[in-house]
């Protein structure tokens, strides 16, 4: 009971690399839909992507940045650039897509923004690929 009120860490590094996992594995997730093509072209007659001259181009690029994104968020590989993606991604379908209801309609998307945010300022974390190949000598 000392640990769960104690203001003190404990098992960060086991913690963020469990979150971080499964984050990465719910974007690939998300972004595994980049290989259905019947439910790519139904993304492209949302009137969000009406505007642009090749929608089917911007719904590709979309699940193709949630489905590397979350390869290497799980990974640990590359872990701040794949948490850019994220964040820009995923703010892009909170505000675009969703029209900026991310406060209750639309949390989903911003609440990966949140997560995607820690791991750009945390980086990957001990139990991660980037610690191995970007380990200092």
């Amino acid at each position: 009971m000392k640990r769960i009120f104690s203001p003190d860490s404990w098992m960060i590094q086991e913690g963020l690399t469990f979150i971080r996992i499964i984050t990465g594995l719910l974007m690939a997730y998300h972004g595994w839909e980049v290989f259905d093509h019947a439910k790519m072209e139904e993304y492209a007659k949302w009137e969000s992507f009406n505007s642009y001259a090749s929608p089917s181009i911007m719904v590709y690029i979309g699940k193709g940045a949630e489905l590397i994104a979350g390869v290497l968020m799980t990974l640990g590989l590359l872990t701040r650039v794949a948490a850019l993606v994220l964040v820009i991604t995923m703010l892009y379908i909170c505000f675009k897509i969703g029209n900026g209801r991310f406060w209750y309609e639309d949390q989903h998307p911003f609440l990966f923004v949140l997560i995607g945010m820690v791991y750009f300022f945390a980086g990957g974390g001990k139990y991660s690929m980037d610690s191995i190949l970007f380990k200092r000598k």
